[in-house]
């Protein structure tokens, strides 16, 4: 069975897994960081960025996949993993950033929104409610 809406999300969190990984070697060669994050703000910055990225894409991946394995996904399904992409693209850019800012608090309340409804509408088709 083809999982277009999770293959779609897959390459893209893998597109921006690679971004964040460009991002940090960038930051290394140009700050001359060997190891770890140097003390430098911004090194610290685009490494948490990427780590947060992390934290959620394979949950959210897996929900993706869960739900539309069970063929619960409807046409919404594109739309969630598509915004969830958006999301996390502003997150690092909004962490560049020393105050806080929109960028930053869009990305992070995008991924907090899409982690917690695709996990209560996956336990929900799990329990056979929908």
């Amino acid at each position: 069975m083809l999982l277009p809406v999770t293959m779609s999300l897959a390459a893209a969190c893998a597109l921006i897994t690679f971004w964040l990984m460009m991002r940090c070697g960038q930051t290394r060669v140009q700050r001359k960081i060997l190891h770890g994050d140097g003390g430098d703000p911004l090194m610290m910055q685009r490494m948490r960025a990427q780590l947060n990225f992390v934290e959620s894409a394979p949950f959210v991946l897996a929900l993706v996949a869960l739900v539309e394995l069970a063929d619960k996904g409807g046409k919404w399904l594109p739309f969630v993993a598509g915004i969830y992409v958006i999301g996390r693209i502003l997150h690092p850019l909004g962490m560049d950033r020393a105050d806080s800012n929109w960028l930053r608090g869009a990305g992070v309340g995008i991924t907090m929104l899409t982690l917690v409804g695709m996990a209560v509408y996956a336990a929900l088709v799990g329990a056979g409610v929908l």
